[in-house]
């Protein structure tokens, strides 16, 4: 698995766990180990033009994400060929705020939004009821399984 992690954000982050956090999420949805991704921290203002460009919303988002391959989740027994996943982009300022709200750790909010942004790369998305159901599902679940994965290191 080939994950790049770039923090030019200016907020210092524990990479290892983004990086193990993806190669657990990876596993789980059976994507060949030789998918490669990008995640790009950034700060608020870096974040915010990325937002009007992409997305022509105003102001500072949690996480972008670019796919590229367009590659889907796997099973096990047929694997999502190798390829580009794409790009994720993160603000950790964003991710700092949100999770004092939700009362949790910015490192929880981080893994939440990487989780997300990593499903968006794989195609799910959350605009219909019957979709947000299944992604935010697939994503506690996701979370869940990497935070025991953790316990037990």
């Amino acid at each position: 698995m080939s994950i790049e992690v770039n923090n030019e954000s200016g907020i210092e982050i524990d990479e290892s766990v983004l990086q193990r956090l993806v190669t657990y999420n990876l596993d789980q949805l059976h994507v060949h180990p030789d998918a490669e991704l990008a995640i790009l921290l950034v700060d608020e203002s870096a974040m915010e033009q990325l937002h009007v460009q992409w997305m022509d919303e105003p102001g500072p988002t949690d996480v972008l994400s670019f796919p590229m391959d367009e590659l889907r989740p796997g099973t096990e027994d047929q694997p999502t060929p190798a390829g580009l996943l794409g790009d994720l982009v993160l603000c950790p300022q964003v991710a700092i705020a949100q999770a004092e709200a939700a009362g949790h750790s910015s490192m929880e909010e981080m893994q939440l939004l990487t989780t997300h942004g990593l499903l968006h790369l794989l195609g799910f998305d959350h605009a219909e009821p019957e979709e947000e159901k299944e992604m935010f599902a697939l994503q506690r679940d996701l979370l869940i399984g990497f935070a025991m994965a953790e316990r037990k290191r």
